[in-house]
């Protein structure tokens, strides 16, 4: 029997909501959420929603400390390049467990997107020994939690049955990694490096890949002194007037417009 409209309209409405089960449930396994991972931080006690809703603690196990908030808008932003057909591939720059990197590339596998890679690029062994001692986020190099190795990335990814050769992994500091990065266009660009030195160097190398109508996403823009001060500078020198939107307490972005 024919297919008809009715049955086609039905059918995109299933796959869609296929698609918003699976990335909804992935969004929660990767902060946390859906199995109540507790935070590294005793003094949070266990498990809290509202720090895992906001990003504002470490999960135990899971892949991702950015939180609910800021993991749906990097869901959606994916979906919405996608659906605006914005070129280039999703590169995230500072992946500590992989969470957000994992994200970007759960969207590709949910839309079947075979065109587009996910670049995930990191020291994997936490911030490099040369970040400046003056800076806002160098004791982060003596957390020992954000030190993870490539191996322990690559596992999380294997978890999620989204280990494959659309994921590449560039390891090594920025300023000796990013700019051979192996792409020509970026419609996702996320910077989670947290230090004025990364911040310069990642827009540095990548921005000008970044299409126009491609989201640039600073995690911790609104947290880190230094690291905000870097992209502003940049910002600036580059006469870029797309305002920074706030996702959370921590988070921000702009879209690329064609002139910037």
């Amino acid at each position: 029997m024919p297919i008809t409209s009715d049955d086609e309209h039905g059918d995109r409405a299933d796959i869609a909501g296929l698609r918003n089960a699976y990335l909804d449930l992935v969004c929660n396994s990767l902060v946390g959420r859906l199995n109540r991972d507790p935070a590294i931080q005793a003094h949070i006690g266990g498990y809290d929603d509202a720090h895992r809703l906001n990003g504002w603690d470490w999960p135990s196990g899971a892949p991702s400390m950015i939180g609910w908030r800021r993991m749906s808008h990097l869901r959606r932003e994916c979906q919405r390049v996608l659906h605006e057909k914005v070129p280039g591939d999703f590169l995230e720059a500072g992946v500590w467990r992989g969470g957000a990197a994992i994200m970007m590339r759960a969207v590709l596998k949910a839309y079947e997107v075979t065109d587009r890679r996910v670049i995930a690029a990191d020291t994997f062994n936490g911030l490099p020994l040369e970040t400046d001692a003056a800076d806002a986020a160098a004791f982060l190099r003596d957390v020992a939690e954000f030190s993870v190795p490539l191996d322990e990335v690559k596992a999380a990814f294997h978890r999620y049955d989204l280990l494959d050769d659309q994921v590449v992994f560039l390891e090594g500091p920025f300023d000796r990694t990013l700019s051979a990065a192996p792409t020509e266009q970026l419609a996702i660009l996320r910077l989670d490096g947290d230090t004025y030195a990364s911040a310069t160097e990642s827009l540095a190398a990548l921005y000008d890949k970044l299409s126009p109508g491609g989201s640039l996403i600073v995690d911790d823009y609104f947290l880190f002194a230094d690291y905000r001060r870097g992209v502003d500078e940049f910002r600036s020198e580059y006469a870029i007037n797309e305002p920074i939107e706030r996702i959370d307490d921590y988070g921000g972005f702009w879209i690329r417009g064609s002139g910037s």
